[in-house]
């Protein structure tokens, strides 16, 4: 980016950083003058990467888009696109409402700028999304609890039974099978215990994210199928963050086993970490989140199952138990925190998102 440049988007007013709608302005040749926090997450990048640049760069007009711009300029008229299908080239497809307006006397006093506002569509669908999978994930863990205590008291006497049994036995043939009673018992005491997920709060420090992901890459790779690879691409941008190291190496760790598991003929997965920028969780809108994605080029997560994922025994392998994701969810749910997950044959991301800074009480803002 260019010095002039620079000076141009410093001239844009310090509020829209606090929009929850992504706005952009352009000269008449569509090079980009300015955006606001909302704009970086939609594009995917830093604003101090494309002021200056062609728009064209980062977002795809298609002929039926570049005939409208012209149109909002030769008219010198408002434009509004409705449910448009918008595609950066560094980020994913959204739909937005689209407004395109005409400036006079803008930012730097050019004729012909273009004031872009995009309200993404998708980005309220993935709220209530968030709201009702909350709510589903409240009751389940109500009902699971309730259910641990029905089955934990039964075993603690079938097992002090079998104990007194085996006391009593002088065959060692029939003591053998009180063992076994022993050990299903604990063992199903175990699995009640994994399903009420983690009851302790997060001994929280200053955490390098990028740290806890070689760290989860490095334990991962010793073990490693062959012709399955894993690698890291980071944003060091990203700073510290006030979380517990070991609840985010547990959650991390995974999410990576169970790419590792759907890539069981070889394939790729991917560490990855961003900057979200004006980004809610969990209706509390925060000024700064760190993303943390595992991608894999599997074959995605079988439609029929992938709205219960996070749910406790739900899992597409005959030898799975379904209780990794659910444990990395509450996991990251104790950091203020959510994993969301996207996913298609050849490309699956389970994004978990953190935040760095603390919540601003907007409720409902997106």
């Amino acid at each position: 980016m260019n010095t002039s440049s620079a000076n141009l988007d410093s001239t844009a007013p310090r509020w829209w950083d606090d929009l929850s709608t992504a706005v952009l302005v352009t000269d008449a040749d569509l090079c980009l003058l300015s955006m606001n926090s909302a704009a970086e997450v939609l594009l995917g990048l830093s604003r101090e990467r494309i002021i200056g640049h062609p728009l064209g760069q980062w977002l795809k007009l298609d002929r039926n888009l570049s005939s409208r711009l012209s149109s909002a300029l030769t008219l010198d008229q408002p434009i509004t696109l409705r449910a448009r299908q918008m595609e950066p080239l560094r980020a994913d497809r959204f739909l937005a409402d689209v407004i395109i307006t005409p400036l006079h006397g803008g930012i730097s006093e050019r004729p012909g700028q273009l004031l872009f506002e995009l309200n993404a569509i998708d980005r309220h669908e993935r709220i209530s999304r968030e709201e009702q999978l909350q709510k589903q994930q409240a009751i389940t863990r109500a009902v699971t609890r309730g259910l641990a205590h029905e089955i934990k008291n039964p075993l603690g006497g079938l097992r002090g039974a079998a104990q007194l049994l085996a006391s009593e036995l002088d065959d060692s043939g029939l003591k053998e099978y009180t063992q076994i009673i022993i050990r299903e018992a604990d063992r199903l005491r175990s699995l009640v215990d994994r399903m009420l997920g983690p009851n302790n709060l997060p001994r929280r420090e200053a955490v390098n994210l990028h740290e806890v992901l070689e760290h989860v890459r490095g334990l991962v790779s010793v073990q490693l199928p062959l012709g399955l690879k894993i690698r890291g691409h980071y944003d060091p941008s990203i700073p510290d963050v006030q979380a517990d190291r070991d609840m985010l190496v547990q959650a991390i760790l995974n999410l990576v086993q169970n790419a590792v598991h759907a890539l069981e003929d070889g394939g790729e997965i991917t560490l990855r970490s961003s900057i979200l920028r004006q980004y809610t969780i969990s209706g509390k809108r925060h000024r700064l989140v760190a993303r943390l994605s595992v991608c894999d080029n599997g074959p995605g997560i079988p439609e029929d199952i992938r709205e219960r994922i996070f749910f406790p025994m739900v899992t597409g392998r005959a030898a799975g138990t379904g209780l990794g994701l659910p444990i990395a969810q509450s996991l990251i749910q104790l950091h203020d925190g959510l994993i969301e997950c996207r996913s298609r044959p050849g490309a699956t991301s389970f994004d978990i998102l953190l935040p760095i800074d603390s919540p601003k009480a907007q409720e409902g803002r997106g």
